[in-house]
């Protein structure tokens, strides 16, 4: 691990329900890191999506006993948030360098450099996804396999460049405004859980509501720019030989970028999953839809929920997965509200 100098340890276990949190200094900044479990396991490195942190985007998967007796068994969780999403995080200065995603992604190495990681398991949810993809591309030896949910590969249509532009202009000058709050719950979940005049909104639409008021616009902003000017990934998916699961709601308006990105994957490595009346966030809408899709993804890389003996830093190999385990059947296709399409 990076001495002292390079970053700052502190305790917010209280807010973050049992995490240590990190602040890691990178090239282009601070980054904050909540870590969970026992660092001698192997690492799962999470990434959220645009305006999140690891409480609103995966707390819902993560906190469900199932996953609990599984993920927590397995890996030590590395929850890193983009620049300034962290809990009671300080705008960012309107002199600081404005990240890139290849600096985004390029923190992510950092990150695994700061606590002497070697290759790791990775989740992502929709800008957080593609971080990741992009930062397997760049560096593929540091990735044993892709968790992607709603994930992004192309470059932002027309008509996605401009809501992102109108969004960005209304953060920049309203601030996280009513407006905002709407455009990016509709970005994350299904109208069902969002609400109508008849119904009023769940209560996972309303916590994200109160999580939203406490995000600084100007970062928020800022990474909404660095994902506006992304590039199209496809052309070099065909070569990212990690496996990859994944996860995408039907409703979600993201779900024919999953589909592109499933077509353009190597379809002896990658398998879709898509959950029925979900939006893009999987993770907190329908996360019990995760739990079958990944048991037997991970089997593939010798995890199971039985007791494990893992060695400390374990490279986790990925085995052949079995191309049963990857039927249609063994994902779940018969457990509703599960539907998948393997590549």
């Amino acid at each position: 691990m990076a001495d002292s100098s390079d970053s700052i340890s502190i305790d917010m276990e209280t807010i973050s329900l049992g995490a240590k949190e990190y602040l890691v200094k990178t090239r282009c900044g601070m980054v904050s890191v909540a870590v969970f479990g026992d660092q001698d396991k192997p690492a799962l490195v999470t990434y959220p999506d645009l305006a999140l942190n690891h409480i609103s985007c995966f707390q819902g998967l993560f906190f469900s006993p199932e996953v609990n007796s599984f993920l927590l068994h397995n890996f030590c969780i590395y929850h890193i948030s983009p620049p300034g999403h962290e809990v009671g995080a300080a705008p960012i200065g309107s002199d600081d360098l404005m990240p890139s995603v290849d600096d985004l992604a390029d923190q992510v190495l950092e990150v695994l450099n700061f606590f002497g990681l070697g290759a790791v398991m990775c989740m992502g949810v929709t800008a957080g996804a593609y971080v990741l993809t992009l930062f397997a591309m760049k560096y593929r030896q540091r990735v044993l396999g892709l968790i992607l949910v709603s994930p992004l590969c192309r470059a932002p249509s027309w008509t996605e460049w401009l809501l992102n532009k109108v969004m960005s202009n209304l953060l920049y000058f309203y601030g996280m405004c009513g407006v905002v709050k709407e455009l990016l719950l509709k970005r994350y979940f299904s109208q069902e859980v969002r609400g109508s005049v008849e119904e009023s909104e769940s209560d996972i639409v309303q916590a994200c509501r109160r999580l939203l008021d406490e995000r600084q616009s100007i970062n928020v902003q800022q990474f909404l720019e660095a994902m506006n000017g992304r590039r199209d990934l496809s052309e070099g998916l065909r070569k990212l030989h990690c496996r990859s699961l994944i996860f995408v709601g039907e409703n979600s308006p993201f779900h024919s970028e999953a589909l592109h990105m499933t077509s353009k994957l190597d379809r002896r490595y990658s398998a879709l999953v898509e959950v029925q009346a979900c939006g893009s966030i999987v993770t907190e809408e329908q996360p019990h839809a995760m739990l079958i899709p990944l048991d037997y993804f991970l089997m593939g890389f010798g995890l199971y929920r039985s007791t494990l003996s893992v060695s400390r830093r374990s490279p986790l190999s990925p085995t052949c997965i079995s191309p049963e385990l990857l039927s249609p059947e063994s994902m779940g296709l018969k457990l509703k509200p599960i539907k998948t399409r393997i590549s």
